[in-house]
């Protein structure tokens, strides 16, 4: 599959599906009824190499300002001993939660979910930067911008590559093509493909955030619940 040339059809549609962990080669997709799209990423962990040619895309195409980062590659302690030695990469980034902290305690609605994508925003012309949502949010994702001096994150490139019907500029860079995205309302969308046949969890699921950044485990690394 080749990310960097396929396009993204963006539009309204009926009905819902949303992932939920499960045993690969099961369906852990469930049906309710909502509005609009419900957009979502996978982070494959066993494919990933920690190249970071993701971060530097992000940043590039989302003109993010030099100190502050909308993604992270987190590498792990070293795994295994010498020679065989490997590491194991994470993907610290906005979860897009369906019950955001952020959101929920911003006094302005600065912060809030687009309705017709699912995606958790940031409205800059309503944020007062009291960092509030800084301080709620539990994956310590958000930042202050220097610039605009309002709170921002990853936003699925929606104003940028999305807004233009192409996937997130992270997907379309990755070599490794360790990046999956789709709408979970679309049950032939690659990202239901792969949760039909995978495995996934969500990182810190006890929290009840339910994240929309589901993560494909490294066999060799301990999930993280």
């Amino acid at each position: 599959m080749d990310h960097s040339r396929r396009k993204l059809i963006i539009g309204l549609g009926a009905g819902a599906m949303i992932a939920t962990t499960g045993v690969a080669g099961t369906s852990i997709i469930q049906t309710i009824e909502i509005d609009g799209k419900r957009y979502a990423m996978i982070h494959d962990e066993s494919l990933c190499i920690g190249c970071e040619a993701c971060v530097k895309a992000c940043k590039e195409t989302n003109n993010v300002p030099d100190g502050v980062t909308r993604l992270e590659i987190v590498r792990s302690e070293p795994i295994g001993e010498f020679p065989d030695i490997r590491y194991s990469f994470f993907r610290k980034s906005c979860q897009h939660c369906e019950n955001p902290s952020c959101v929920n305690v911003c006094p302005t609605g600065a912060s809030y979910i687009d309705k017709k994508t699912g995606i958790v925003d940031v409205n800059p012309e309503r944020c007062v930067g009291c960092q509030y949502c800084i301080a709620a949010c539990p994956y310590k994702v958000r930042y202050i911008d220097p610039v605009t001096k309002s709170a921002d994150k990853c936003d699925f490139c929606r104003k940028s590559k999305f807004a233009e019907g192409e996937l997130p500029s992270c997907v379309q860079a990755c070599p490794k093509q360790a990046l999956i995205f789709g709408d979970l309302n679309d049950p032939k969308s690659d990202i239901n493909i792969v949760l039909k046949n995978k495995a996934v969890y969500r990182y810190k699921k006890y929290l009840g955030t339910k994240p929309k950044m589901l993560r494909i485990p490294d066999k060799f690394n301990e999930v993280l619940s």
